[in-house]
């Protein structure tokens, strides 16, 4: 009997001994993980406890925070004007989660952060204030933007070559993050869901797609920098029509009379020339041309500003007719107009690429500065004879070529219209492009802007960088100077 109890009281203890490391390892090392886990309604609870600290533009807060009634969440985010900034802040939803600025912030702008506590509130997990995120963007840009895409499907992004600062970030169609802020918008929650043109997509930034000839601007850089032609104004080697390499197709032009035989890089960029630029890329070899694309930032996957962008890419494993239909921006090259904006804004800027980014800082509630980012850092990405040369080039494009509905009024313009093939055999309607760069010489302000209409509605026939893109890149650049 002794001998039987014995084994059930060092079982006993077994089981005590078991449960008491089970509590400990619990407390100890899974408390965090299971604080954060996203299940936890605690969280979310703490996170509307309070106002919310505000997204900021151009000093005024483009957010704000709204008591509810009858939950335990006790309050809810509003937005000001929240379909024309929803691309730069994203949506804090007490259902749905937080996104962009909201999403990357949420600690600082629901006072939970530990940079907002003093030594004896992180010990005793006191809640503190909310802090700001104040961004880069200009009103007047974003509102241009938003304004001229109207009810299109498409994105611009707008920005300080010299800088970086992000001045402007669209994406239509868009949303009211409003809308879906409390747990009860389930049917607009799911509405936005089902809209096949995914408003809640940021096109801006992570819808790459084919960049047509705006990508001409980087093979016609690979070319100048490798010495494979001395200057813009030489001609080029370019048969027209060219065909491609291993193949019975030929590289067709969209203006069959352009001066398109033999023409130099300025005027191959005027008249968007297909033949110039779909030989100068095999001329140049697929790596040539990728690691320049890759200087101005393509097949970077880890592109924060500080939302993360999707990659645009410059593909690999191509044979000859492959290459050259990368020199033209087709092919399997993708871009979003991020990625577009920094090329421009590269060239702009003597051939130095600024640090994208659209938060100039951090702040706690005091206005003291949790993080900062500074403006101006970059990397010289061509020299600056190449980067003379190429503005020279695109500012003919604008005053004698294909890019003429980007012109301002006594501002120097230079910019690069593409119009990118889409499904198969080009069965789809285009995309339209125009990558651009602004500077007025009186105030020395400047601005580079991107902008793709994925689909205007337009007859196929009507679809083109100038006639569509262009004049949206002309009313932010407007602003810009103005």
């Amino acid at each position: 009997m002794n001998k039987t109890i014995r084994r059930a009281a060092v079982f006993s203890l077994l089981l005590v001994l078991a449960l008491l490391v089970r509590a400990t390892w619990v407390q100890a090392y899974d408390a965090k993980a299971l604080a954060d886990n996203e299940h936890n309604q605690r969280n979310v609870i703490a996170r509307y406890a309070q106002p919310l600290g505000g997204i900021v533009v151009a000093g005024s807060e483009v957010t704000g925070s709204k008591r509810t009634k009858g939950s335990n969440l006790a309050y809810k985010r509003t937005y000001t004007d929240g379909a024309l900034y929803a691309a730069v802040t994203g949506y804090s939803s007490q259902a749905f989660g937080a996104t962009q600025l909201e999403g990357i912030y949420s600690g600082v702008l629901d006072g939970t952060d530990n940079r907002l506590k003093n030594p004896v509130d992180v010990l005793t997990g006191k809640q503190q204030q909310p802090g700001d995120v104040v961004t880069t963007i200009d009103p007047s840009v974003q509102k241009a933007g938003f304004t001229a895409l109207g009810d299109t499907k498409g994105a611009a992004v707008a920005m300080d070559p010299k800088t970086g600062e992000i001045l402007g970030m669209v994406s239509t169609p868009s949303y009211d993050p409003s809308a879906i802020s409390s747990t009860t918008d389930g049917d607009a929650w799911s509405e936005l869901l089902a809209d096949k043109d995914q408003p809640l997509l940021n096109r801006a930034l992570r819808q790459p797609l084919a960049p047509g000839s705006t990508f001409k601007l980087v093979v016609a850089a690979a070319a100048l920098e490798d010495g494979l032609y001395d200057s813009a104004d030489e001609k080029t080697e370019s048969p027209d029509p060219y065909r491609l390499p291993g193949s019975t197709r030929a590289l067709e032009n969209e203006n069959p009379s352009a001066p398109c035989e033999n023409a130099t890089i300025r005027t191959a960029l005027q008249f968007s020339c297909n033949n110039v630029f779909g030989k100068m890329a095999v001329d140049l070899g697929q790596e040539k041309v990728r690691a320049m694309a890759e200087k101005f930032g393509f097949n970077d996957a880890e592109q924060d500003v500080p939302v993360r962008a999707t990659a645009s890419l410059y593909p690999s494993g191509m044979d000859e007719a492959g290459t050259a239909l990368t020199g033209i921006g087709q092919y399997d090259v993708t871009a979003t107009p991020l990625q577009m904006s920094m090329v421009s804004a590269a060239l702009a800027n003597d051939g130095v690429l600024a640090t994208p980014h659209m938060v100039s800082k951090v702040v706690d509630a005091d206005g003291d500065t949790l993080e900062s980012y500074g403006d101006g850092d970059g990397r010289r990405i061509v020299s600056s004879s190449t980067a003379e040369q190429l503005r020279s080039a695109m500012v003919t494009v604008v005053e004698e070529g294909t890019g003429s509905n980007a012109r301002i009024s006594g501002a120097e313009v230079g910019g690069k219209t593409g119009t990118a093939q889409r499904g198969e055999n080009n069965s789809k309607t285009p995309y339209a492009w125009f990558t651009s760069y602004g500077k007025d010489p009186n105030t020395g302000k400047e601005v580079a802007v991107a902008v793709v209409v994925e689909d205007s509605g337009a007859a196929r026939s009507e679809v083109s960088g100038n006639g569509l893109a262009a004049p949206i890149a002309q009313k932010m650049m407007q602003a810009a100077l103005d």
